[in-house]
């Protein structure tokens, strides 16, 4: 078993000690609106952390942060978890009931919270949430104090007020197996659980991710992913800290930005999922910009990787796969690697990780190329749900392997290719397909820019796919060209039986990491189907 103490530091606040140390001068965190370097960022957490000390605030203490992409939302996350504080990150897109939720089944002490992040009001939905003048509301006992950075509304503590009272500073108290976090999962079905994540398991994925990656000290690494995310946390804030690399950020991903944010911040890397992936490719303006990439890190099919490497010259690109419970890095290839090994999306489990493939029906591992549930056990795998036992002991079983919920395959050389979200998956009469597969053929049309497969009932054969997608160009093809198309690239039963062209997904369904919402989307079919039907 790997020692990983040997690897990297395994709490966040030795992560910024050392890129401090190391790279004082180097820029940590870059935005649009600010730059703050290693140097001033570490003493930044010192004055916060003293802050919060003197409020009382430490080890186990819950603690809520909803502010946006940002020099603070670091600062504070680092300086928390540096008291032994675990820090619940709220997404800042939602509603009051979805925040309100959070907040109390956390059991928040304390919040932190942005006066506003875009075109969402933040103070007005807490104020809304019966927040009283003391600070205290009703429906949330644990919650002690609200502090806002921005306008603070008169119920609640000014940012200035709060670092104000800092006094004395007794030393970190963090150990690497202290919870750093608690990451709630998008539900689908059932609210959204508590995931909970240590400092070792976070930093030691955040160092292998970026080591793979090939970030090294002065790199410029762009990174949309949202911080309330584990993207954002783990593979983007701390893997930039691990590595001495300047973070370059937004507060929402919005492609032309990007793209000039790449351009003028001199980017080495950037991180994205497919959507994002295709929406720098496929942007208009994309050839005016002159981009320094030497490498990325993308979860998207084949085809997206070999046109990022060939088209955005991110050489060094590396495919990864993983999942909030795994901190969440699971397997991921590295930018040393031969390109075509890259291309293909084969990814190296993480050192000291372990993975089975396991038979649909649960009663044996799968042999080398056969498609099966993924399992994960080792380092990186989360502590369980918060308040959630029977979750946990659903998902994890007594020797610690965690179920997934997604289907991959282990070739003979013990590489993992995912497949798909076994939700997802489209079982066609008696075969079962990956919408993934079906997207990344569509996808190889000249004429597509994205594409988005769904399962939809069907009287026949159960389920059968059905297709959305958005052209490279109003007209630049038709329903029928682009089903004959496929159906020459694929075998008959992953052929979409329906197909929609669109102008995009943000009506239909986008999450906050620029995700398309497949359980939206799906509805969204079968609406569609219905009023065909009608």
């Amino acid at each position: 078993m790997i020692d990983l103490r040997t690897a990297c530091p395994l709490t966040a606040h030795e992560a910024l000690d050392r890129a401090a140390l190391l790279a004082p001068d180097v820029e940590a965190v870059v935005t649009a609106e600010e730059r703050i370097t290693y140097g001033a960022l570490a003493a930044e957490v010192s004055r916060i952390r003293a802050a919060l000390v003197a409020r009382g605030i430490g080890r186990g203490d819950r603690v809520g942060l909803c502010v946006g992409n940002g020099p603070r939302w670091v600062a504070l996350f680092v300086a928390l978890g540096s008291v032994g504080a675990v820090t619940v990150p709220v997404n800042t897109r939602f509603t009051g009931d979805e925040i309100h939720y959070t907040l109390a089944h956390a059991a928040v002490s304390t919040l932190f919270t942005a006066d506003r992040v875009l075109r969402v009001d933040l103070a007005a939905l807490l104020r809304d949430m019966g927040i009283s003048a003391d600070g205290r509301c009703a429906s949330l006992p644990e919650l002690r104090e609200t502090v806002v950075l921005g306008d603070a509304p008169g119920w609640a503590t000014p940012w200035a007020d709060f670092l104000a009272g800092g006094a004395g500073d007794p030393g970190p108290s963090a150990t690497p197996d202290d919870v750093l976090l608690v990451q709630y999962t998008s539900g689908t079905t059932s609210r959204p659980k508590g995931v909970l994540l240590t400092h070792r398991s976070m930093c030691a994925d955040a160092f292998f991710y970026g080591a793979r990656m090939g970030l090294r000290p002065g790199d410029r690494f762009h990174s949309a992913r949202p911080f309330f995310h584990v993207a954002g946390s783990t593979l983007s804030v701390l893997s930039a800290l691990q590595h001495a690399t300047t973070l370059v950020t937004m507060a929402r991903f919005e492609p032309a930005e990007a793209l000039r944010l790449l351009e003028a911040e001199r980017c080495t890397h950037f991180s994205g999922n497919d959507t994002i992936a295709l929406l720098l490719l496929n942007h208009p303006d994309r050839d005016r910009h002159r981009l320094q990439l030497r490498g990325a890190w993308v979860a998207a099919s084949p085809t997206v990787i070999r046109r990022v490497i060939d088209e955005l010259g991110a050489r060094e690109c590396v495919a990864g796969y993983g999942l909030s419970e795994a901190s969440p890095n699971v397997a991921q290839s590295a930018w040393w690697e031969p390109e075509e090994v890259r291309a293909s999306g084969a990814m190296a489990v993480e050192p000291g990780v372990e993975v089975r493939i396991r038979a649909v029906d649960g009663g044996r591992d799968c042999a080398p190329g056969e498609p099966g549930s993924i399992l994960v056990r080792g380092w990186n795998v989360m502590q369980g749900y918060l308040d959630d036992p029977a979750r946990t002991a659903e998902t994890i079983d007594p020797d610690g392997w965690l179920a997934t919920g997604d289907v991959g395959v282990l070739d003979g050389s013990g590489r993992l290719h995912f497949v798909g979200r076994t939700k997802d998956i489209i079982r066609v009469g008696g075969e079962n397909v990956a919408p993934a597969e079906v997207e990344d053929t569509l996808h190889r049309h000249p004429a597509v820019r994205q594409a988005a497969v769904v399962g939809v009932p069907d009287d026949r054969l159960v389920e059968v796919p059905f297709a959305f997608v958005v052209l490279t160009a109003p007209g630049a093809a038709g329903v029928e060209e682009i089903l004959g198309w496929a159906r020459e690239h694929m075998a008959g039963f992953k052929v979409p039986r329906h197909l929609r062209i669109v102008d995009g997904f943000e009506d239909i369904g986008m999450t906050a990491s620029s995700k398309i919402q497949k359980s939206r989307l799906a509805a969204h079919a079968r609406g569609l189907l219905d009023q065909v039907r009608a």
